[in-house]
């Protein structure tokens, strides 16, 4: 059984509470958000992480910006400006407060009440909730198919139930497979510099019963080289519209080692993740974070205080890498802008950016 990531406690007065991810694996503790700069902060901080969490969070985070003033849709609309720039890869991020945003727009069409107000566009949030447990639901059940007893499975970063509603994106192909009886291993890369492959998605397999093994970074080629990887499937933050994916520093070495040693490679993410705004990767804007992320290791320096580091979050795997996208609606197969367009050529208006 994993934990909720995050949580509604309450009605429009509530509070949102989130798993504090910066603690795992060694403490599970829960922290609070009541006012909109500690949403702000939790995104920004990695109290919360994964793009699907932090289009969730968002979406509560709205509803809470929304109650901070007497006109809640002039506290929507800032609230929502504001939390956007917390973190600029994710897509999910600015996906969700757009949603929002216009929701709350076209209600307070209506004339209703501040409470009510308050009510539906909570409403709206607990729907992106839900939507996001069933898209990575639905992302495991098309997934699943995919892997085979004896595989080895290596997955980079966390794509698993901490890094959204619940059940994950990646790791949600994993655990379908697993509960459908599939026998098979899986390796996390421990993924530097945060560790999230460590510290987040070794610790939640293992609280589910799954065979993990936790790899160094640079061990990866190596254990391809050894015939112990036989598939490779991790998430993502952003996916252009040829397929160009966004994903956690070290997902593109992957990538090239997969296509070296001739293992299949395969991104999962829910459709919120596509972003039809931007043509391929290059119009991706990829976070660069703090540089002590680099010069420590946990709470310890490992280099000179005043090293020169350059740490940007993501890298960009280009679509011809990318054997498959597992979607909630299916499997793109070889990924290009025309396959992509046509695989969703029959989605419902408006799910698509």
């Amino acid at each position: 059984m994993l934990p909720e990531t995050l949580r509604w406690i309450g009605q429009t007065d509530g509070t949102l509470e989130l798993i504090d991810q910066r603690l795992l694996p060694g403490k599970l503790v829960y922290i609070r958000c009541n006012q909109t700069r500690e949403v702000f902060d939790a995104i920004r901080d990695l109290a919360v992480r994964g793009a699907p969490a932090i289009g969730v969070t968002a979406a509560y985070g709205a509803v809470i910006a929304a109650r901070s003033g007497q006109d809640p849709l002039k506290s929507l609309i800032e609230g929502c400006d504001y939390l956007v720039t917390a973190r600029p890869t994710a897509v999910n991020l600015s996906w969700a407060l757009d949603r929002m945003k216009r929701f709350g727009q076209t209600l307070a069409e209506r004339n209703p009440s501040r409470e009510k107000f308050l009510q539906v566009l909570l409403a709206q949030a607990k729907a992106i909730h839900e939507e996001d447990i069933a898209m990575c639901r639905s992302i495991g059940d098309h997934g699943s198919v995919l892997i085979n007893d004896g595989d080895g499975v290596l997955t980079h970063c966390n794509a698993g139930s901490l890094a959204t509603s619940f059940f994950g994106t990646a790791l949600a192909v994993i655990y379908a497979a697993f509960q459908q009886g599939k026998k098979f291993a899986v390796y996390a890369d421990e993924t530097r510099p945060v560790l999230q492959g460590a510290r987040l998605t070794h610790w939640e397999l293992t609280q589910a019963g799954v065979d993990a093994t936790l790899l160094c970074d640079n061990m990866a080629g190596y254990a391809m080289k050894q015939g112990k990887i036989t598939k490779i499937i991790t998430g993502a933050d952003r996916i252009a519209a040829n397929g160009d994916t966004a994903n956690k520093i070290g997902t593109y070495s992957v990538a090239v080692l997969a296509k070296h040693h001739h293992i299949p490679f395969y991104v999962a993410a829910p459709i919120s993740t596509f972003d039809f705004s931007i043509p391929d990767g290059g119009h991706i804007p990829i976070e660069e974070r703090n540089a002590d992320e680099v010069r420590q290791f946990g709470c310890a320096l490992t280099s000179l205080p005043d090293a020169k580091v350059w740490n940007p979050a993501f890298d960009v795997t280009p679509a011809e890498l990318i054997t498959g996208i597992i979607t909630d609606r299916g499997i793109i197969d070889r990924p290009t802008t025309d396959a992509i367009r046509n695989f969703f050529s029959h989605a419902p208006k408006g799910t698509l950016k």
